[in-house]
């Protein structure tokens, strides 16, 4: 029976690159990258083409003109089969054509073709649940992942129009939360069946684990950009951005099940992957401590912190001062602070006083001393008014 459907797998696809080579070139018709694609998705479970898929990278990073013809032709491959091989083989394959960061993919928004309800049509549901689950999830993220891309453009493109007012620390927060909600469905594509132990599976599955360390790298950074200006922001931004940090968390542990899972079942590209680095716990507590603390500052902020004696008994006097702290929220006066020179009076005698104003900054204010030379009374020259 398997021998048979790879016979009929095989046919299949030769009848493809044959109809394909007979197509007419156009615009949104190639012929060389239609087969390039076929040969890129065949249903040969055992081995991948790799030089097929290299061809296709090298076209689209060539000229974006042979973005449109890829597509079309995937979309075909996708929308007509009903094996699970050719899906996931397709669905790598579109990996591998984000990877190459083209600018024109970034306008493509979400996936041309759907395989939400993928179902492999040559066996039972019950024993090909499980590849159906791995299709379904692999397209789930893909297709989040370009409409993602989509939305970051059309946003970058409305602050350059300025039709978007939001702070640095919102545009980085609402990034992250985009950034963590791919990362979730990221860590939903492993295989859940027995028996999915396959060539085809382990190809993916090292694709995933590159993506997620790529993807886990940006919460990382966006998370120590975010903690690097936290002291400056608001309580809104501080309680925004706790619930990314205890997030991040939640994902990290869920990473290490996910890495050891992994490394259980064979993964190769799981066995020598670096350390998952942790959310510091400082930063939630500094989070938790401007949240909660917040107004607690500001009532502080608004007080004075001063140092009065307390009244003495006469027997008390010779011991040492009595002295307390009091909070209040007026404005406190000190002698030393509120001195005024007066300046000469008729007598040529200077005197002070202490000003009566409540206000600290008075003291700022003093007119200058009028000084008189010793020795001769010669009239200093008025330097200004020679100017």
């Amino acid at each position: 029976m398997r021998l048979w459907r790879r016979a009929s797998g095989a046919l299949k696809d030769q009848n493809s690159i044959l109809i394909a080579s007979l197509a007419r070139r156009t615009a949104l018709r190639n012929p060389d990258i239609e087969a390039a694609v076929i040969k890129a998705t065949s249903h040969d479970e055992s081995r991948v083409d790799y030089k097929s898929a290299s061809t296709v990278f090298k076209w689209i990073r060539t000229s974006p003109a042979y973005l449109r013809p890829f597509v079309r032709a995937l979309c075909v491959r996708m929308e007509r089969t009903r094996s699970w091989v050719v899906a996931l083989k397709g669905l790598i394959l579109m990996h591998g054509v984000f990877c190459c960061k083209v600018p024109a993919m970034h306008k493509m928004g979400r996936l041309p073709f759907d395989l939400s309800n993928f179902k492999d049509g040559h066996a039972s549901p019950s024993k090909m649940w499980g590849y159906n689950a791995f299709v379904r999830a692999y397209y789930a993220y893909l297709d989040q992942k370009s409409a993602v891309i989509c939305m970051d453009l059309q946003e970058r493109n409305a602050r350059i129009l300025e039709t978007i007012d939001q702070t640095p620390m919102e545009q980085e927060l609402g990034r992250l939360q985009k950034t963590q909600a791919l990362f979730d469905l990221l860590l939903q594509i492993k295989p859940q069946a027995d028996g999915m132990i396959r060539a085809l599976i382990f190809e993916a599955m090292d694709c995933i684990i590159i993506e997620i360390y790529d993807i886990y790298s940006r919460i990382c950074n966006g998370i120590a950009r975010v903690l690097g200006s936290i002291c400056s922001a608001g309580k809104v931004e501080a309680t925004v951005a706790l619930k990314v940090l205890q997030k991040a968390v939640s994902q990290g542990e869920e990473l290490s099940l996910y890495l050891e899972f992994c490394r259980d079942i064979g993964v190769l590209n799981a066995k020598d992957c670096p350390r998952v680095e942790r959310i510091p716990e400082e930063g939630i507590r500094e989070l938790q401590r401007i949240i909660n603390g917040d107004s607690e500052k500001t009532e502080m902020e608004d007080k004075a912190i001063v140092v009065s004696e307390a009244p003495m008994a006469d027997d008390q006097k010779d011991s040492r001062s009595n002295l307390k702290t009091v909070i209040t929220n007026n404005w406190e006066v000190f002698d030393e602070d509120l001195i005024q020179i007066v300046g000469e009076d008729d007598s040529h005698e200077a005197g002070r006083r202490i000003a009566e104003e409540e206000d600290p900054f008075a003291a700022s204010l003093i007119p200058f001393l009028q000084v008189q030379p010793y020795g001769n009374n010669q009239e200093l020259p008025d330097l200004i008014s020679f100017l």
